[in-house]
């Protein structure tokens, strides 16, 4: 893979070294500086002229900050002549900004696709996009990844006979039942209102979940309002034990540990596409699977013009 640059960004190192030690090949450095506008600058230190470049960067806190940051990585990989560059974004941060759904406000997904396109991508490496039209804002090729057999091999150590996976909305269904084909298990779903960006109402859940073990699935969890508001109709309905699991554990504002507090939570599973925030300290019930091989494993398929949808059509392991 002589012929390959892999570049990171500053939003997720960790993962970038793990996905180049998965391929064999270095981690090229990335120099950004700041001027004392406040402008930043970058400069990709490693010859890239006729070469498939990587450019690696999760959209995470600051995420603005970050999308710069990216945009101005794909412009110096433009103009020192690489002869593809593709991103790769393990969390796309704007894909809920995917309708109009109040009057005059941006749909950001598109708007920020068009940015990446209009900087320099000339494909896009995605993992679990928030709803599914987001791929087609894209007028570059996009390889949609999920973690769904990273998860499924996970939750293979239990015992589930008695086990059911809740969706805690109808939009996760799909997700959802996939997930659940994949361990052999039925599917249940909340009904669910969003009111605001941290309140949501959901009025039932869908399926049978009494005396039941539970699989709460989501792509995400943020806030984890969401997720609180589903246990406590798993609560009612009679839920034996609960685990949470999701791609993308943002844990923002404190909810990492809401969630662990929680005595009937048993376990929280996520993978890490995003670094978990430090501020949010520990806990013995959260565990974090890696997607870096899964990555790694895309790249290669992409670099060497093989399918990468054939990742996901192998039994599972």
């Amino acid at each position: 893979m002589r012929d390959i640059a892999v570049f990171s960004g500053s939003a997720h190192h960790d993962l970038a070294a793990e996905v180049c030690s998965h391929l064999g090949v270095p981690l090229h450095p990335v120099r950004v500086s700041r001027f004392a506008t406040d402008c930043l600058e970058v400069q990709l230190q490693e010859n890239c002229r006729e070469r498939d470049v990587f450019l690696i960067q999760p959209l995470v806190a600051p995420v603005q900050e970050h999308l710069v940051e990216l945009l101005l990585m794909l412009d110096a990989a433009r103009g020192a002549s690489a002869a593809r560059t593709t991103v790769v974004m393990p969390y796309y941060a704007y894909a809920r900004s995917d309708k109009k759904d109040a009057p005059r406000i941006s749909i950001g997904a598109r708007l920020v696709a068009d940015l990446l396109v209009t900087a320099g991508a000339d494909r896009v490496l995605a993992m679990a996009l928030h709803s599914p039209q987001v791929h087609g804002f894209f007028s570059v090729p996009v390889d949609h990844l999920h973690a769904l057999r990273e998860l499924a091999l996970h939750f293979r150590q239990y015992d589930l006979s008695n086990a059911v996976v809740v969706s805690p909305d109808l939009g996760n269904v799909k997700e959802a039942a996939a997930f659940g084909r994949l361990l052999g298990l039925p599917v249940a779903a909340g009904a669910k209102q969003r009111l605001a960006d941290d309140r949501v109402v959901i009025s039932s859940v869908i399926g049978e979940v009494g005396g039941r073990d539970v699989i709460v699935l989501d792509d995400e969890i943020a806030r984890g309002s969401t997720v609180l508001e589903v246990l406590e109709r798993l609560r009612e309905l009679g839920a034996r034990t609960i685990r949470v699991a999701c791609t993308h554990g943002l844990f923002a504002d404190g909810a990492l540990k809401r969630l662990g507090d929680q005595p009937d939570v048993l376990e929280i599973v996520c993978t890490n596409t995003v670094p978990i925030p430090a501020s949010e300290g520990q806990t013995d019930k959260l565990t974090v699977l890696s997607i870096a091989p899964a990555l790694a494993e895309a790249v290669r398929r992409i670099h060497n013009g093989e399918s990468v949808s054939a990742l996901f059509q192998a039994p599972l392991g």
